[in-house]
């Protein structure tokens, strides 16, 4: 699709890694053989054009992520697609649009979900809002409380997504937004420690029989300081989840990290950088004896 046609379709319509079996979770019962692919971005900063210029000349762009997108969705039978967080920012596309532009044209890829980013708040509790309603995929975030704000009901804390007979548990964590953002911006949101509430999600996935927990993290991937709270932290410390898809610290892994935390439990670790200049993918088989993963590594969007 053509980049122009592909930003005023949305306008318009409002006016390989090596295989590891190392996942132990019992597997799909009654199933030979079932795959699921999980697509994920990252940080998209509102770079809805490719770069023109500079480092990254001719990258990205969310007409060749649509094509991307839709090729996989070609060639794969259950595809989850996933955002971590900070949609917005970043150009001037969201100056004008205040979000609405972005999560029109995710809508069209038809994301599965998506997280909330520090940077969501950037036009305060009531853009936020305005902007959601554009959104035809939910918002998961399990460890911000909006009890008391606008969006009171509007945020799921996560959602059980079937695809071919797998149950898949998605849920979402959010970055400490005291001294990262003003304070007026986020209003009477609370943010609660990620990492005893992502112990609480896992708890009430596994009551539900998920076969796949997936984390949608905007905590960042590490920090030199090993108390912050972290995707890599989240992994040594909380069993069960099986992916985690990260965001904030804008980090450009080359393929996904396997994390064996203390329990014996491995943890993938995934981030695509930042201004959707890649697409993540990875493939989790489900078989009689287990689970297995396969990663190409970050797919690069070119033009």
């Amino acid at each position: 699709m053509k980049r122009r046609q592909f930003i005023v379709q949305s306008l318009s319509a409002s006016a390989s890694m090596a295989v590891s079996p190392y996942f132990d979770r019992p597997t799909v019962l009654g199933l030979k053989k079932r795959k699921i692919t999980i697509l994920h971005t990252n940080d998209m900063h509102s770079h809805i054009d490719p770069f023109e210029e500079g480092r990254y000349k001719g990258l990205g762009g969310m007409a060749a992520r649509a094509g991307a997108i839709d090729k996989i969705r070609g060639e794969e039978d259950n595809v989850l697609l996933l955002d971590s967080g900070d949609v917005f920012q970043g150009t001037p596309y969201f100056n004008m649009f205040g979000g609405k532009l972005e999560l029109k044209l995710m809508s069209i890829m038809n994301y599965d979900a998506t997280t909330i980013g520090n940077h969501e708040f950037d036009n305060g509790m009531d853009g936020l809002k305005y902007a959601m309603q554009f959104a035809k995929f939910p918002y998961l975030c399990s460890n911000y409380d909006f009890s008391k704000t606008n969006l009171a009901g509007e945020v799921q804390a996560y959602k059980i997504f079937k695809k071919g007979g797998i149950k898949v548990g998605v849920f979402g964590l959010g970055i400490e937004l005291e001294g990262l953002v003003n304070a007026a911006m986020y209003g009477n949101t609370v943010y609660q420690d990620p990492i005893s509430i992502a112990k609480e999600m896992v708890e009430d996935l596994r009551a539900k029989k998920c076969d796949l927990i997936v984390c949608l993290s905007h905590l960042g991937y590490k920090y030199r300081r090993p108390e912050s709270p972290s995707d890599m932290r989240l992994a040594q410390e909380v069993s069960e989840i099986d992916v985690i898809l990260g965001g904030h610290t804008h980090t450009f892994m080359k393929e996904p990290l396997l994390l064996t935390n203390d329990e014996g439990f491995t943890t993938i670790i995934n981030q695509v950088g930042w201004a959707g200049i890649n697409l993540g993918r990875i493939d989790i088989s489900f078989t009689r004896n287990g689970k297995n993963v396969k990663s190409q590594g970050p797919i690069e969007l070119t033009n």
